[in-house]
């Protein structure tokens, strides 16, 4: 009996672990395949003209990687067909990224920042860091700014244009 327990624990872990894993690599392809058209979907070269397209538009951590799988002029090495193949034989995403995973463990370590709770965020408790990547995320800079009053004024002066408050 307390084996099907641990069982049961060991379980949910890595259920929850595997939820976790993958998280950029997965939502990028999830989002080329969602842009072929059905006809094309097991088309391996269309598909791999899909993840270039995209992945020539990324920033952040989509950009990266789309620089690790290969799919930038710039990218060293390239392990587009053993992105492609798969997902034209109908493989999903996650299951795609986690073969990947074996060859290159950067692919599934890249991980999105958390989004912020503007409603109860106190930009003055933040790291000057974490302010300036509010501002790098909103394509804004923060030109004279030496101070972390500098980078919360500037921050609270564009809110209004890049936050969207729900009534």
């Amino acid at each position: 009996m307390r084996f099907l327990g641990y069982s049961f624990v060991l379980a949910a872990l890595f259920v929850f672990a595997s939820g976790q894993q993958c998280e950029v690599c997965t939502k990028v392809l999830t989002d080329v395949m969602d842009q072929i058209p059905n006809g094309d979907a097991k088309n391996v070269n269309k598909i791999s003209e899909a993840i270039r397209e995209h992945c020539g538009g990324t920033k952040g951590k989509d950009h990266k990687f789309c620089f690790y799988i290969g799919a930038l002029p710039e990218s060293a090495t390239s392990i587009m067909n053993d992105v492609s193949k798969p997902l034209s034989w109908s493989m999903p995403p996650a299951k795609v990224c986690e073969k990947l995973k074996a060859k290159d463990a950067q692919i599934c370590e890249l991980k999105y920042e958390k989004a912020i709770d503007w409603t109860t965020v106190d930009l003055k408790k933040l790291r000057v860091k974490e302010l300036k990547k509010i501002l790098e995320s909103w394509g804004e800079v923060c030109k004279g700014c030496t101070e972390k009053t500098d980078f919360v004024a500037r921050i609270n002066e564009l809110k209004p244009k890049y936050v969207k408050s729900e009534l």
